[in-house]
């Protein structure tokens, strides 16, 4: 990944830091924005490196750690709460063996929490990299679980 080949795309421009931090964090097989990454984009776009890590640090959705290939969002809005959030987070902890925060040994799954996904309708929900899955039950969640591991071989 060349960051300064993201930077050209969206523009040398403040306002397209969002796009572009998703760009490199997507374009990175840990799922995440390395200091590294941080301190080139800084240089190429002429922006404190405090100013860029403030700023994605605001957002849930980026991470300064290595993560998993999938990103595993568990909805913890008030109707996803009510309607069995807790229990598909818990499912999802057993059938993976991580905790929130955690990584799978595999490098496959990162389990996180999030405030709100915007889909109140299908609660309760999860979000799997850019793919939303709403209306879930136990079985479910391990169907989805399972398809994705059949996908990647495991």
């Amino acid at each position: 990944m060349i960051i300064k080949d993201i930077v050209y795309k969206y523009g040398n421009k403040r306002e397209n830091l969002i796009q572009i931090l998703h760009e490199i964090q997507d374009a990175d097989p840990q799922n995440y924005i390395s200091k590294e990454n941080l301190i080139r984009l800084s240089e190429i776009m002429n922006i404190p490196v405090s100013d860029i890590t403030s700023t994605a640090s605001f957002y849930t959705m980026f991470s300064f750690q290595p993560r998993g290939k999938y990103i595993i969002r568990v909805c913890g809005s008030p109707p996803c709460h009510i309607m069995g959030a807790e229990t598909i987070f818990e499912v999802i902890s057993k059938e993976l063996k991580i905790a929130k925060g955690e990584t799978t040994s595999d490098g496959l799954f990162t389990l996180e929490e999030t405030s709100c996904l915007g889909v109140c309708a299908v609660a309760p929900a999860i979000m799997i990299n850019d793919t939303v899955y709403g209306y879930l039950t136990v079985e479910r969640v391990k169907e989805i679980l399972a398809q994705i591991r059949k996908k990647e071989g495991k």
